[in-house]
């Protein structure tokens, strides 16, 4: 069988097994964070200790002294764009970019076209995920073709296998559709992933509402459009015993909801982008330097909803990461052709791309002292795995760990490696990032997905 590596390059897949030595492995789901090896035999994890790369013969050894080995990465919000928008990604595509970031699991949202909203168009995408380097899990819409009106038929949904539901990009409105679904999705013990922004305080709206719209002369999006949906779908959860997701958390009083409603045992998780952890609405105007010149960029790579927000905001939500009360990172990956963000603002759509870039990103937290190492990596690993329980899915058991038996998803990093974000380099096919240019400290230099090696980052292993 032969695989897609980045590059387009093809590669029979001869490696049965693989040993990783010397490096220092953090692994939160089973406590370590020590030099050790760790072997992975026909796909899963067969030996980890101190000398387990010496008790058997292995077919390739990589050497990853003076580098961090982790789990694979999991993220639970990536839009692949097939089918529909091919030309901005594909789920090939978008599964190498996300070999490159290090991530070895994504879920695939289903704002696509057509929506995925029944069975057919799961097995349709899943059947497709075959061939990727990475594994690709569907979620399905909530309702019929995102319109918000209408439930999709949940229970067929569940049976296809999808992992969540939800109508991302759009905010489920009506409050009775809405606590129908949390019903639904109940009986199959389905979470729903929520895009937090009440439509009428948005309407219109480019960017985060505050002093930089202001000076650009731009329609803002209040932050209390986010409060007001978190707390109402906070309270029709609570109500139900159902299970919620907030997408993408971006302000403060977003995070302090979670928490409160945490503290009361509503099932409730949460996801902070790599973004929303780093940038504020000052990008849009200065780009993500923040070089304050004459000229105003007005930077379409910067406009996503929910939007960038403030310094407080930010730090709100690298705090939450920090706690627990936002359970993971999710990049929302969002690719646009360039064409479609090389127009006046306001025509402009939302979204950035997250993949190859967030390990890099989340890590200025980590150098600022506000995160720790072993945290972020629980965060982009077994943190994600555990908000959906994706590990209790038939065959991902021990998805997000090295632990013996586990999937052999694997990343080794430097966390100290600088490198500059190049759009040559890029694995996706849209380029719409403001971080072009930009140097980022934390780099992923392998990725192994299932025992195969699907990244290799230029001239850095031999």
């Amino acid at each position: 069988m032969k695989r897609s590596l980045p590059g387009g390059e093809q590669r029979e897949c001869a490696v049965s097994s693989l040993a990783i030595v010397g490096g220092r492995m953090i692994d939160p789901a089973n406590g370590i964070d020590a030099v050790v090896d760790v072997v992975v035999v026909d796909g899963l994890v067969a030996r980890v200790g101190a000398e387990a790369a010496s008790e058997i013969d292995v077919d390739r050894t990589i050497e990853a002294g003076g580098k961090v080995v982790t789990p694979g990465f999991v993220d639970l919000h990536v839009h692949l764009r097939e089918p529909g928008q091919e030309h901005k990604e594909t789920i090939l595509s978008g599964a190498r970019a996300a070999a490159a970031g290090g991530f070895t699991t994504i879920c695939a949202l289903p704002n696509t076209d057509p929506a995925i909203d029944n069975a057919g168009l799961v097995e349709a995408e899943l059947q497709a995920a075959r061939e990727a380097v990475v594994r690709v899990l569907a979620v399905g819409c909530v309702t019929k073709g995102r319109g918000g009106a209408e439930l999709a038929p949940i229970g067929e949904l569940a049976r296809s296998g999808v992992v969540a539901l939800s109508d991302d990009g759009d905010f489920v409105a009506n409050a009775a559709v809405m606590r129908k679904a949390l019903e639904y999705a109940s009986m199959f013990d389905l979470v729903i992933a929520q895009h937090c922004e009440e439509p009428e305080l948005v309407a219109g709206g480019q960017m985060h509402e505050g002093w930089v719209s202001a000076r650009l002369g731009l329609a803002g999006r209040p932050s209390s459009a986010e409060v007001s949906a978190v707390a109402r779908d906070l309270g029709l959860a609570e109500e139900l015993g159902a299970r919620l997701h907030i997408q993408h958390v971006s302000t403060t009083r977003a995070v302090e909801l979670v928490a409160e409603a945490k503290s009361r045992g509503v099932r409730v998780t949460a996801e902070v982008t790599p973004h929303h952890l780093t940038l504020t609405h000052e990008a849009v105007a200065f780009g993500a330097a923040r070089d304050e010149g004459d000229e105003l960029l007005y930077e379409t790579n910067a406009k996503v909803n929910p939007p960038l927000r403030e310094e407080a905001d930010v730090a709100a939500c690298v705090e939450g990461l920090r706690s627990g009360v936002i359970d993971c990172v999710a990049t929302d990956h969002a690719p646009h052709a360039s064409h479609e963000k090389a127009v006046e603002f306001d025509q402009a759509p939302p979204g950035l791309i997250g993949l190859e870039t967030a390990f890099g990103l989340c890590m200025r937290a980590v150098e600022a002292g506000e995160l720790e190492l072993a945290t972020l990596v629980e965060r982009m690993s077994i943190g994600a795995v555990r908000a959906w329980d994706l590990d209790a899915r038939d065959g991902l058991a021990g998805l997000g760990s090295l632990g013996l038996g586990a999937p052999g998803d694997v990343v080794i990093l430097d966390p100290a490696s600088a490198w500059t974000v190049d759009a040559e380099s890029i694995q996706s096919l849209s380029r719409n990032t403001p971080l072009l240019g930009q140097s980022l400290t934390g780099r992923v230099l392998v990725t192994v997905a299932g025992g195969e090696v699907v990244f290799e980052a230029p001239g850095v292993v031999a």
